[in-house]
């Protein structure tokens, strides 16, 4: 199954994916290296997300993308609203991209994003604190969260526990080390979210 993996971040998502090639895309090379340390079989590409998008579509299989989501969380226009924030246009790639998918990819795809502040101009899948557009259904299970204020004031000592992810010893240059860990998706949902794709039951042992 060849991959695509947008936006990729150090790989939340993606952790759990059993059986795949994976092309994953990230703009920031010290995120780009801890990823590719995180997982060193997949193809690392520093370059941005969107344009690799439009070039690269159709030598995949499954596409997922998590475009920049500040521009439409509740939490960031919450601090607009005590002014703490500047107010930003809402970054419209987002939905760029999910109409994109829609219209020209024939494989299965997914963009997720954090709620938005404003009410969705395509409606989505909302699982957790997640919204998740695609062209296949996701089943609704929550339980996804993790534990704790960490989206508000989580630190990056609270946030590595919490998610049960190190980045100790990397230096990230031009972004938070924070920052980078709260977009770290639960591996749980990255998986429910292929299995769903492609039907795959999840054994347990009874």
């Amino acid at each position: 199954m060849k991959v695509l993996n947008l936006y990729a971040g150090i790989g939340g998502n993606r952790k759990l994916w059993k059986d795949v090639d994976v092309t994953a895309v990230e703009i920031n090379p010290d995120i780009a290296k801890i990823y590719q340390d995180f997982f060193p079989d997949d193809k690392v590409i520093i370059s941005d997300a969107h344009q690799y998008l439009l070039e690269h579509f159709k030598e995949f299989d499954f596409i997922w993308s998590s475009p920049p989501c500040p521009s439409h969380s509740d939490v960031r226009r919450m601090g607009v609203d005590i002014g703490q924030n500047d107010p930003l246009f809402p970054d419209m790639k987002l939905y760029e991209e999910i109409i994109f998918l829609k219209q020209f990819f024939k494989g299965k795809w997914v963009v997720e994003n954090v709620k938005s502040y404003y009410k969705p101009l395509i409606k989505p899948n909302e699982i957790d604190r997640h919204y998740l557009w695609s062209n296949f259904h996701i089943s609704k299970k929550n339980g996804f969260q993790y534990k704790g204020n960490i989206i508000k004031g989580g630190h990056t000592k609270e946030l590595q526990i919490a998610k049960d992810v190190s980045i100790d010893g990397y230096a990230i240059r031009n972004r938070r080390r924070d920052a980078v860990l709260r977009i770290y998706i639960n591996p749980k949902l990255g998986r429910h979210v292929y299995n769903c794709a492609f039907k795959l039951e999840q054994k347990r042992l009874v």
